[in-house]
């Protein structure tokens, strides 16, 4: 399989919405704006908001900077692959390599952001963030079997994340987040929502990869005994 054969799934929740203003942001663009450039933009959004979260430690106001971080993140990382097509100068190798391996990057850049902030448990981000990578690797994976690419699961794709955290950063700026004793442990609200999107993110993890595997299994079996 090459990166330029296989088929895009990336219908979630936000598509009717967020499809329109990326094809209307990709038609006015100007042309120094290039996909690239939009690149160095996501990216650049990632370290803002890994950035933000540290800072918030001195300041909650600082979470303002993660959010925009996050909002040049999507503009960057959402529209990149749109341009491309809509310009018809598509790099399908480089563009698949470049896009998901500075993803990966981004989501240790906030991860380690998030930790370093004063509203959550380094260990138990870092837990969350292993979850979310061990599903990274499963996606790629797929991609290269079934030659599809799906970034979205039950309707919820990387903007609808970005969105979600955006509305959990405005709670904990105007709320906090609170303070719970479980088992002798002090754990704010982000320290539980880490620990439940890790245990989520495992065991999504373990049944793809397990019902993945047994069908991939009856097919190669299946292909054996035709080929006798």
């Amino acid at each position: 399989m090459t990166t330029n054969q296989h088929q895009r799934e990336t219908t979630t929740i936000l598509s009717f919405v967020e499809k329109p203003i990326l094809n209307w942001l990709a038609k006015t663009l100007p042309n120094f704006v290039t996909p690239d450039v939009l690149t160095f933009f996501g990216m650049i959004g990632s370290i803002l908001t890994g950035v933000g979260y540290s800072l918030t430690t001195y300041s909650s106001y600082y979470l303002w900077l993660a959010n925009f971080g996050l909002l040049l993140n999507w503009f960057g990382d959402s529209l990149d692959g749109t341009v491309a097509r809509f310009r018809h100068i598509e790099r399908p190798k480089y563009g698949f390599f470049i896009d998901h391996t500075l993803d990966s990057v981004s989501m240790v850049l906030i991860g380690i952001g998030v930790g370093l902030s004063p509203y959550a448990r380094f260990d138990f981000v870092l837990l969350a963030l292993v979850g979310y990578l061990l599903m990274s690797i499963l996606v790629y994976i797929k991609t290269f079997v079934y030659n599809v690419f799906k970034i979205s699961y039950f309707g919820f794709g990387p903007t609808e994340a970005r969105l979600f955290i955006v509305i959990v950063n405005i709670l904990v700026f105007y709320f906090g987040v609170g303070s719970y004793k479980i088992f002798n442990f002090d754990l704010t609200f982000i320290d539980i929502a880490a620990v439940f999107f890790a245990m989520v993110l495992f065991l999504f993890f373990i049944i793809s990869v397990f019902q993945e595997g047994m069908e991939l299994k009856r097919a190669d079996e299946a292909s054996l005994q035709m080929k006798k």
